[in-house]
């Protein structure tokens, strides 16, 4: 690479092996954008560190931070403190980049000066690469979204890894900040907001994994506490009042979240069959058995295994 990099593309990694050198392709193969890809290996006990370090020894673009396991928030924290670019974008490890994302990303916030912030759309697949629903927030229905400060009405970004934002608004905003353990995200989009504009591309632009293990699957109830607590902070400071944050309340904790009992992998899997019913019948109905298994007692999802 010659030259600062245009854009920083940051990631964590925490045991991310089998999909890691398909999300590592999918950035480094973007085309027209001066890049570098800051990684931080979060403490993996697979071989995500190998991985990583045999890339990194053959691509100059490619930056890799080994740390013990500190939790996606300090991660990204500790990515972007390195980040050179003039903007950020963000990669999830297991997600790809489609081709063409990060210069439309890019060329999008160069002609809209007035934004801090952009996401393209997001195609959503299954742990099998099976599609499952595409969701886009073109423009100023992302904005107006993030505005609307109440759990009910708040919409944020389709997802956190296809967002890209100025390094310079991200650092005026403070930042990931680290008590927000999940929900980081949302946190700083609301930040964010209250610099400039959030504005959506129609363009799908990256591809997102939904898998079992995610943390919208395992800590959903710790994401809406911690979603509240990110508007109720938003909501003091347009007040001009202190923020609610931390010192009075009980929040999660970055340790590894307990196991799914058989009733969450069961709605797991319904949540897929019921995205694949219309597209792929065949699938769907072998999601509603694995649902099934899981919980003979979910009558839906055997009803559904049975007649399609």
């Amino acid at each position: 690479m010659t030259g600062a990099a245009q854009v920083s593309v940051v990631m964590s990694v925490y045991n991310g092996a089998a999909q890691l050198p398909e999300t590592l392709d999918s950035v480094l193969s973007q085309r027209d954008c001066d890049l570098e890809l800051i990684v931080v290996n979060d403490g993996s006990s697979d071989d995500s560190p190998g991985i990583l370090d045999r890339y990194a020894a053959k691509e100059s673009r490619l930056r890799v931070i080994h740390q013990r396991n500190t939790g996606l928030t300090l991660a990204l924290a500790t990515g972007c403190a390195e980040a050179s670019g003039e903007f950020i974008a963000r990669q999830d490890a297991g997600d790809i980049s489609l081709p063409g994302r990060l210069v439309g990303q890019l060329g999008f916030l160069r002609s809209h000066p007035q934004a801090v912030m952009c996401c393209g759309g997001v195609r959503f697949v299954g742990p099998l690469r099976e599609p499952l629903f595409q969701v886009q927030m073109p423009m100023e229905q992302l904005d107006k979204g993030l505005r609307q400060l109440s759990t009910g009405n708040f919409q944020g970004p389709p997802h956190h890894g296809a967002t890209m934002f100025r390094a310079d608004a991200y650092r005026q905003a403070g930042g990931y900040r680290l008590p927000f353990v999940v929900a980081q995200d949302i946190d700083l989009w609301l930040r964010l907001s209250e610099i400039g504009q959030c504005l959506g591309l129609t363009e799908t632009m990256y591809e997102a994994r939904v898998e079992m293990a995610s943390i919208s699957s395992r800590r959903r109830k710790d994401q809406l506490q911690m979603c509240a607590l990110a508007i109720a902070c938003t909501q003091a400071r347009n007040e001009g009042r202190a923020e609610p944050l931390l010192a009075d309340r009980a929040l999660p904790t970055t340790s590894p979240a307990r196991a799914m009992d058989g009733w969450e992998r069961a709605r797991f899997h319904y949540f897929v069959a019921s995205c694949l019913r219309s597209t792929d019948p065949v699938a769907a109905r072998r999601y509603y058995w694995m649902a099934t298994r899981e919980n003979p007692l979910h009558f839906k999802a055997l009803l559904r295994s049975v007649l399609g």
